[in-house]
């Protein structure tokens, strides 16, 4: 039997910028019927990919690109990328928000989609009649919004204004009625944007538990995009990775939350610049791991190798580093000072070894954060992020990766060693 309840085929969606006419009445109307006839449009350019860092030379711009992927009924999906990446563009052409410019979505099911604040609300409405219309949208019938009725205002918490008109609600309290509705009416796929960060930290929680529900419990389909990965993580079991409108990645939530943050760093475990410039720099990091490939043994010696290249005696150095998770939640510190231990007094490169008898993290992939800065003055040199990859194991053994909420580890129990 086929659970299939999302398809998606060769999707694309492509914005024109500036000036929407062709230029000529004649080629206007050729775009006209060519939209009529469900074909092409004749005059949409090659364009380029959603890349805002740079100014690009074309007037199309595509925010989604070739996009192929299913979607299994009770799956909860997390969509993830960077800003621009095309994430609420296509939770749009899911919705039926907007149309896609090529290809297609094949969708089994009613959807119910909560993509901007006060989504498929009419502000001259109370928050009753608005509950009602938003089912009617749905498709769903009197019956059974009147069945949900009483559940959506308790979830939503905003009893004492349910008839007041909701263009006199705040933003947190939209959010609040909007979810409640989305999520408790009949629908087999529910759609969420990133609107959840307005509301306040009490009501996130509760919401993230109602998905959680909708899926496990209700066997409806979650789709959810969010730049907090650890909500991602606990939520969703499968990701999709966008970048610059391509499907970069797809696949265990995990691995694609470990991808999507290790892009475009240095994932090896060695950091190596060139000793040229004017200012001081870091030109080698290297961890020395107890197993190959950068893995290491919980509980085994670490050891950690700086070079910094010093055209100038700094006044004051010091440096510190950063162990991050995958959710660029940061484990543990690590740090030493010109005035602890002398460092960068002289000119030419300084070797920093720092040894760490006995290091225990949770069992998964992390990568370091170096800082270099010179105290008089306050100046911060440099700052290198995602360096020096590295997974922990128990023993040798491959572990998934544990996560406790609030746990940062500052280790005491470390030395450092300066060669000039």
């Amino acid at each position: 039997m086929n659970n299939t309840v999302i398809k998606a085929e060769n999707l694309a969606k492509a914005y024109q910028l500036g000036e929407f006419s062709t230029g000529t009445l004649s080629r206007d109307i050729e775009r006209w019927w060519a939209l009529m006839r469900g074909k092409e449009d004749p005059f949409l350019k090659i364009g380029e990919a959603n890349d805002r860092t740079s100014k690009g030379g074309s007037d199309i711009v595509w925010s989604l690109r070739d996009i192929n992927f299913e979607i299994d009924q009770g799956d909860s999906i997390g969509i993830i990328g960077r800003n621009g990446a095309g994430k609420s563009t296509l939770l749009k052409v899911l919705s039926r928000v907007t149309t896609p410019t090529a290809g297609g979505v094949k969708i089994k099911g009613r959807i119910a989609s909560l993509l901007e604040v006060g989504t498929g609300f009419h502000p001259e409405l109370t928050g009753r009649e608005n509950i009602f219309l938003n089912g009617a949208i749905l498709g769903m019938r009197k019956a059974e919004i009147r069945k949900h009725f009483d559940a959506i205002v308790d979830f939503a918490g905003i009893e004492r204004y349910i008839d007041t008109p909701v263009k006199r609600y705040s933003s947190g309290m939209y959010v609040r009625l909007a979810f409640a509705v989305a999520a408790h009416l009949e629908s087999e796929i529910l759609i969420v944007d990133e609107v959840l960060a307005v509301g306040d930290a009490e009501f996130q929680r509760k919401c993230l538990g109602k998905m959680s529900d909708v899926s496990t419990k209700d066997g409806r389909t979650v789709l959810f995009v969010s730049h907090n990965m650890q909500s991602i993580s606990t939520l969703t079991n499968n990701c999709i990775y966008l970048k610059q409108g391509l499907l970069v990645d797809k696949g265990p939530t995990e691995q694609i939350i470990s991808t999507y943050l290790n892009d475009g760093a240095n994932i090896g475990g060695q950091y190596v610049d060139s000793p040229i410039g004017d200012e001081p720099k870091i030109v080698k990091m290297e961890l020395i791991t107890s197993e190959p490939g950068n893995t290491h043994v919980n509980g085994a010696e670490l050891k950690i190798i700086i070079d910094i290249y010093c055209p100038r005696p700094l006044k004051g150095a010091g440096i510190a580093l950063e162990a991050v998770n995958i959710y660029d939640q940061k484990i543990m510190n690590l740090w030493n000072f010109d005035s602890e231990i002398p460092m960068c007094r002289k000119s030419g490169i300084t070797r920093m070894v720092c040894t760490i008898p006995t290091i225990r993290l949770y069992m998964g992939n992390y990568h370091f954060n170096v800082y270099l800065a010179e105290q008089t003055g306050a100046k911060m040199l440099q700052a290198l992020e995602k360096v020096c990859a590295f997974e922990m194991v128990m023993l040798g053994t491959h572990r998934d990766y544990q996560w406790q909420e609030g746990s940062c580890t500052y280790i005491e129990d470390f030395e450092w060693d300066v060669s000039e």
